[in-house]
């Protein structure tokens, strides 16, 4: 909204002192960080008060696990401080005539309205307990049905997949090989250091192969010739699985203080990186990416997304004195998984998002195994001590804050080896 008032009054010849800057992406992310910090930081220990007098503290199950008993009422749904200081930036800088800012105002929206009618059925369920003078199990299906949430999932995936394939702002500049006919007007010209090189705007279905000289995959490469006119359907299938199993990824992962709010702020960075690279003509030509015009006023959002991680760990780190509930988990996750959709780096996300995917395997992996023991053994066994996996170190006798100090050193590893694929191929 400032960006459209100060916009509007240059166009009118009204400048303000320092407006000008804000026809600057480089400015308006370092701003829209700040702001995100601020309203985190701040407006959380408010928030914090708020949950305690309503009593949404945390039930936390008997695990066996060290330091169980301090989480006992810890605030939950902190990630309704997460959603606002990402939203707020947003709709204050970015230009929301872009429709990559649109589509991650709605998925942060649509997820966080799913998280939140998780978290609030489990706390309801909560009080119906205490006013009956019977024990609440966390265990019992207390929240929204998982059908539900997948059923949420899937709208969002249709809803970004679609967009991506059928809206006509969405376009990639793929540089065309050799000198164009005349009366081509379909082809772009452009000066690059003293050089003219022809682009072409395509909307083919196309994403990036890490660390593959010839980058570029078509999504229609995997049907046969007779099915490609259906492209759109296997595209908008993968959306969706991405969608759900990262969401869900980053739910799982958030078990320990400051480890799902810490690891999905280095993600943001490479995410951050990846939308600024590709959004800029002269850096994608340099590093010979695609070049996807309007990308790089995502790298607002995203940088809101960085500052409202950052502040929450301020509240959210050992030990913590609120928690993000799914509120905040599958908010995160979701809008993860959608920007690495829309930057065409979807195929790094087993990557850069290394510490959801193991988390997440592991606990596939350890029901499996326990399903398949008990069935032909009569007794079910383990291969973790316990599941997620950052429940097996603890078991271990490692300090949760270790763990996650650990899982946030992996993930930054993670990430710089995604950012290497920008060069190394």
């Amino acid at each position: 909204m400032l960006y459209h008032l100060f916009h509007w009054l240059n166009e009118q010849g009204n400048k303000f002192p320092g407006s000008g800057l804000f026809e600057f992406v480089s400015f308006r992310v370092l701003l829209a960080m700040l702001l995100s910090l601020i309203i985190t930081m701040v407006y959380g220990k408010k928030l914090i008060r708020i949950l305690r007098k309503k009593l949404v503290g945390e039930n936390v199950r008997d695990l066996g696990l060290a330091g169980e008993e301090e989480k006992k009422g810890t605030p939950t749904m902190g990630g309704i401080i997460i959603i606002l200081a990402i939203l707020i930036p947003t709709l204050l800088l970015a230009n929301l005539d872009k429709v990559y800012v649109r589509l991650m105002v709605i998925s942060t929206i649509w997820l966080g309205t799913i998280g939140f009618i998780d978290d609030y059925l489990k706390l309801r369920a909560k009080r119906i307990a205490q006013q009956k003078g019977e024990a609440y199990k966390k265990s019992n299906k207390h929240g929204l049905a998982g059908k539900f949430k997948i059923l949420g999932q899937v709208g969002l995936g249709i809803i970004i997949g679609a967009t991506l394939y059928f809206n006509s702002n969405v376009k990639i500049w793929r540089e065309f090989i050799g000198k164009p006919a005349v009366s081509d007007t379909m082809v772009i010209t452009k000066e690059v250091n003293g050089k003219t090189k022809y682009f072409v705007e395509t909307k083919v279905p196309i994403t990036t192969i890490p660390f593959v000289k010839t980058h570029e995959f078509n999504y229609s490469k995997l049907l046969p010739a007779a099915w490609r006119d259906y492209t759109w359907v296997l595209y908008i299938l993968v959306v969706i699985f991405i969608i759900t199993a990262v969401s869900n990824g980053a739910n799982i992962t958030d078990g320990l203080d400051g480890l799902a709010s810490g690891t999905s702020a280095v993600i943001g960075v490479c995410l951050g990186i990846f939308a600024y690279s590709s959004g800029n003509f002269f850096f994608a030509d340099y590093l010979n990416i695609m070049y996807i015009p309007d990308l790089d006023e995502l790298s607002i959002f995203i940088a809101a997304m960085i500052g409202a991680c950052i502040g929450f760990l301020w509240y959210n780190s050992y030990p913590a004195q609120v928690f993000m509930g799914d509120t905040g988990s599958l908010t995160l996750g979701g809008i993860i998984a959608a920007l690495a959709i829309i930057v065409h780096k979807e195929l790094l996300i087993p990557i850069f998002c290394g510490v959801f995917l193991v988390e997440s395997i592991s606990v596939m992996i350890q029901v499996g195994y326990f399903k398949y023991t008990k069935k032909r053994f009569g007794a079910g066994r383990r291969i973790f001590l316990m599941s997620p996996i950052h429940h097996h170190y603890q078991k271990m006798g490692m300090h949760e804050a270790k763990i996650v100090a650990r899982f946030w050193i992996i993930t930054v590893l993670c990430v710089l080896a995604s950012i290497a694929t920008l060069k190394l191929r």
